[in-house]
């Protein structure tokens, strides 16, 4: 050992920079009389595996917690003690083991909050069970009481044979005497499962020491490993994130035990150069539809669970923008305006307005609605900001700020007069959807009736108008005449905020490559969404469903021509990507894909941004 200090110091300063940045992977310790530990192999493996250890206290303090979790790029969620079952809202059993009740709330909260951002995850044993307990999924307090799921036939006393489900305790030995690097029984790999990937064979070897398992995994999770007696030994997030919890012990298992180390290190550093990108780009998201739930009494400054959009999952999201239509259904012939929206509710939260509700007009709800905005970013001026141009969000960026955008989803909102385009331009609004779900008097929409073969001769000159003003018109929700007519009537490029491809799944609202090809040549841009019914006539939409027509369209249309308009509390919803606090799993999704970070800039609402400033520019 060398005693010399400086020779030490002159080692690490011999090359700039002094080092390479290593994803630092936050270690959960454990608790006892008055010591906050961890084994040494956790963080050993984290280090072999490329990552920089950071040991967690468990601590409850939430400013504690947050600038912790804004260290880091991964969870180590360590092994130890039973979890209490009362945060399972059970009675202990008769053979429950030790609990800590020090570590239980620090690590579930903890937990829940490195999910909701998106930081990946890997649980070990009891970190498995944390997981399972703070998302949705049920602990097994004893491995030994009966909860093994075995579908048996009954007899065929019956005409048709049928399956009843009984329940039986674990059958293997699930604590071992050998020591803690030994295998001592065998784990089934789920095909096409991470973990399958991770060790390449359908069956390994694992050391165990548990008595207490998961039950059952919950929707977040499925479950991608099995000992020959059915415990579960492993699962993995249904939702495409890197979120991984198996029952042994792989930190004792040296080379084995690496691998799946090396494959978390790994997923760590890919959140962190998500992480980077997002503090680089601007990330706009073309079009939610949160306003429709402004009736309800949404808070936008909480973690509102009724809304998909707010404040604070837009920062778990690292989401810095998003464009809220003033959304107008489009009453049928005899129905009033003021009969489709919720006017009870508008009064019940704006008792100041409540005469003027009862004969509500389309354009006084639509300047309600921005009212309600500004009065929401006046509350939180500190964190958010209307913008009108590109200019504006990227100062707002620059100041921290997150960015709304006011954008009219149905020209209804016009009331039949042009100095309204004028009016909603003064506003701020950046576009309108010339229609919805039904022909108004400007164009037939996708689910029309071809009232007036495309777009009406008042539809020309709203159109007109709106380049005259610095609108973008945009066509998602017109038929298929009323875009090329469109196309053809405005001076500047059209846009689809929130459209996917007719090629991946044919149904009217979404676009064929025709369209695409014609919009791009014209050089307008069209979003993909994630309304489920616009991306798959197959079962539960996903993130990969979203990934697929955006690469659709970019084959079809070009890179510089696509971007997202995700219609976030408009429907719009799929599993990997359900709201604003998973955004950021698109851009790892891209980054898998091997985009670069011109073209991802590009996605998240630069080719948007191009068209808009192009817009803008010829005013009058």
């Amino acid at each position: 050992m060398n005693y010399n200090l400086e020779s030490h110091l002159e080692e690490i300063y011999a090359t700039y920079p002094e080092g390479s940045h290593q994803p630092v992977i936050g270690i959960m310790a454990n608790i006892g009389d008055k010591d906050v530990t961890a084994r040494e192999v956790y963080h050993q493996q984290v280090i072999a595996a490329g990552g920089t250890p950071l040991l967690i206290p468990p601590v409850t303090d939430k400013r504690v917690i947050v600038n912790i979790l804004e260290c880091l790029d991964g969870l180590l969620l360590t092994g130890g003690a039973d979890l209490n079952p009362l945060w399972a809202n059970e009675e202990p059993s008769l053979n429950i083991g030790h609990i800590n009740d020090k570590r239980d709330l620090p690590e579930l909260l903890i937990t829940r909050l490195a999910y909701n951002r998106q930081i990946p995850i890997l649980g070990i044993c009891r970190g498995m069970q944390v997981l399972a307990t703070a998302l949705g999924g049920e602990v097994q307090q004893h491995i030994y009481d009966p909860y093994i799921k075995v579908e048996e036939t009954v007899e065929k006393k019956l005409a048709k044979a049928k399956s009843v489900t009984t329940l039986q305790p674990a059958k293997l030995r699930h604590s071992q005497d050998a020591d803690f690097t030994v295998a001592t029984h065998s784990v089934s790999l789920v095909p096409d499962s991470i973990l399958r990937a991770v060790y390449k064979e359908d069956t390994i070897y694992v050391n165990s020491y548990h008595h207490q398992a998961v039950r059952e995994a919950g929707s977040r999770f499925r479950v991608t490993a099995l000992a020959p007696d059915g415990v579960i030994e492993g699962m993995e997030s249904s939702e495409h994130k890197p979120v991984v919890g198996v029952q042994w012990h792989p930190e004792w298992m040296e080379a084995e035990g690496q691998k799946l180390f090396r494959w978390f290190v790994g997923q760590a550093g890919n959140f962190n150069i998500a992480k980077k990108l997002h503090e680089r780009i601007l990330t706009l998201d073309t079009h939610c539809d949160t306003p429709m739930f402004f009736p309800q009494g949404v808070d936008f400054s909480r973690r509102d669970p009724r809304i998909l959009y707010d404040l604070h999952k837009m920062t778990e999201g690292r989401q810095d923008a998003v464009t809220m239509a003033a959304y107008l259904p489009q009453p049928r012939i005899g129905e009033t305006f003021s009969s489709k929206i919720d006017v009870e509710g508008l009064k019940k939260y704006n008792p100041e307005i409540s005469d003027m509700l009862d004969n509500l007009t389309p354009a006084a709800y639509a300047d309600l609605i921005f009212d309600k905005i500004e009065k929401i970013v006046k509350a939180n001026s500190r964190y958010l900001s209307i913008a009108r141009t590109p200019s504006d969000l990227y100062e707002d960026k620059r100041k921290g700020r997150h960015s709304i955008m006011f954008a009219i989803e149905n020209g209804l909102a016009l009331e039949h007069r042009l100095e309204n385009v004028k009016h909603f331009a003064q506003r701020g609004v950046v576009y309108i959807t010339l229609c919805h779900n039904g022909d108004n008097d400007i164009c037939d929409s996708a689910r029309g009736s071809s009232l007036h073969n495309g777009v009406s001769k008042f539809g020309v000159e709203v159109i007109q108008e709106m380049n005259k003003n610095g609108i973008m018109v945009d066509l998602s929700h017109g038929a298929e005449k009323s875009f090329y007519d469109a196309l053809e009537i405005s001076s500047q490029p059209i846009v689809c905020s929130h459209s996917n491809s007719k090629a991946l799944c044919d149904v009217p609202r979404n676009l064929t490559d025709e369209q695409m090809r014609a919009l791009a040549k014209k050089g307008g841009v069209a979003h993909i969404t994630l309304y489920k019914g616009f991306l798959t006539k197959r079962g539960e939409a996903t993130i990969l469903d979203a990934i697929a027509h955006l690469e659709h369209a970019i084959d079809v249309m070009g890179i510089e021509h696509v971007g997202i308009g995700t219609d976030f509390d408009g429907d719009g919803t799929v599993r990997g990507m359900a709201d604003a606090s998973e955004m950021i799993n698109f851009t790892l999704h891209l980054l898998r894909r091997k985009y670069n970070e011109r073209d991802i800039e590009r996605v998240w609402g630069g080719n948007w941004l191009r068209v808009m400033a192009q817009v803008q520019a010829s005013r009058k």
